[in-house]
């Protein structure tokens, strides 16, 4: 017997008992379809935070308090590597030490405040910076203007709204020149950002109310600086700039006190995280793809013994163990095949409606390899079965009732 032969009477015995196949098929489905679906998620993900990333600028050093990437994960442990230690007059002198490898710097607060419109009121996250933030974050208005250097050196009450609280809070109405109210006090609102998302489960950007340095300090009962950020004249100025950087905060601090990096090392750590995340998931869901081998091995065992006089008339009329073999194993491929064939099309489907909500991207070597492991599981899973019926005496297959 050729090949296209123990393929089509491969492919006719699925056909005979096509609910049975369906559900023999289930496990791998579920298990495929599960993979893809997760790994696209993660894939999706790692490639929404790179061009979240890209999107702030490529040249970018940061300076934040303490060590927050080492040491203890416990909430104690992060808030003492995380005190306050930076102060506003450390920007200054990094710019007036390093000109020749700094182009511009900044440095930021953060607080919070009941943001309220007439009788809209919204907890809102205050973002207070100074006028070169919209330049280093490469942060436009879609309405309005920013805030200029001179309205927060004379702290000015005036605000920057994030396009989503600027809709939340003011609904259809054009918030530039009107007045908004925080905690109570009034302040004006000069423009509205254009949308950016972002935020790696704290507050997105498109949420935050932007607000001048000083008058944050000066109305809300805080002088804490939550980071310095600098926008580097090139790439390759980026460790002269560290260096210059540390040689500053050195004078007036100790080296576990602050951390100094760059978008590419939290870029790095970020995917490394999601990386870890999405294997796991996606060994978490290939767990399913054996619970549908062993589904396989099982119903093609019921097979053999169901077809064992028809195993023996085929031996009797000349087939040969490796052919019986051959006719078994590829029915099994087939079977985990085709199942990993739509648990490909359901994930892609699936894939499809998430992508409205969060981002997900399908990769085709996934695809590829979601296709291959599920052949793999068939013939794999199915090699016992396929002994079994290969071995089989014509004799006693023959006057088995």
């Amino acid at each position: 017997m050729n090949i296209e032969n123990i393929f089509a009477t491969a492919l006719k015995a699925i056909l005979i008992n096509k609910r049975r196949s369906f559900l023999t098929m289930l496990g791998v489905i579920i298990g495929v379809g599960s993979v893809v679906l997760l790994t696209s998620i993660g894939t999706g993900l790692q490639s929404y935070v790179s061009d979240s990333f890209q999107s702030l600028g490529s040249n970018t050093l940061y300076v934040v308090p303490g060590n927050p990437f080492g040491g203890s994960s416990s909430t104690d442990a992060i808030v003492e590597r995380t005190k306050p230690t930076l102060k506003r007059r450390y920007l200054g002198e990094v710019l007036r030490a390093n000109r020749d490898s700094i182009v511009r710097g900044m440095a930021s607060g953060i607080s919070s405040a009941q943001a309220k419109f007439g009788s809209v009121t919204k907890k809102a996250t205050l973002y207070g910076i100074v006028g070169d933030y919209a330049k280093i974050q490469n942060t436009k208005t879609d309405k309005g203007a920013w805030f200029t250097d001179a309205d927060e050196a004379t702290s000015r009450k005036v605000v920057v709204l994030g396009p989503k609280i600027a809709t939340e809070v003011f609904g259809q109405v054009d918030p530039v020149n009107k007045k908004i109210k925080l905690d109570g006090i009034s302040y004006e609102v000069v423009g509205v950002t254009e949308s950016k998302g972002g935020g790696f489960g704290g507050p997105s950007f498109d949420d935050y109310v932007y607000i001048p340095l000083n008058t944050l300090f000066d109305n809300f009962n805080t002088q804490i600086i939550s980071s310095l950020v600098f926008e580097v004249k090139d790439k390759t100025d980026i460790p002269a700039a560290k260096t210059g950087i540390a040689k500053v905060l050195d004078q007036y601090l100790k080296k576990d006190e602050y951390t100094i990096f760059d978008q590419t090392q939290l870029l790095q750590t970020i995917n490394s995280i999601l990386g870890v995340l999405t294997a796991g998931l996606g060994g978490i869901a290939a767990i399913s793809l054996v619970v549908g081998g062993i589904g396989i091995m099982n119903i093609m065992l019921v097979s053999v013994t169901e077809r064992t006089r028809e195993i023996g008339l085929r031996k009797a009329l000349g087939a040969t163990p490796n052919v019986i073999l051959a006719q078994f194993l590829i029915e099994a491929t087939m079977l985990s095949a085709i199942g990993g064939l739509i648990g490909i099309i359901l994930a892609f489907l699936g894939t499809l409606v998430i992508q409205r909500f969060f981002p997900a991207k399908i990769l085709p070597e996934s695809i590829l390899l979601a296709f291959g492991v599920s052949s793999a599981v068939g013939m794999i899973f199915g090699a016992a079965p396929a002994r079994s019926a290969s071995k089989l005496s014509p004799i006693e297959a023959l006057r088995s009732e």
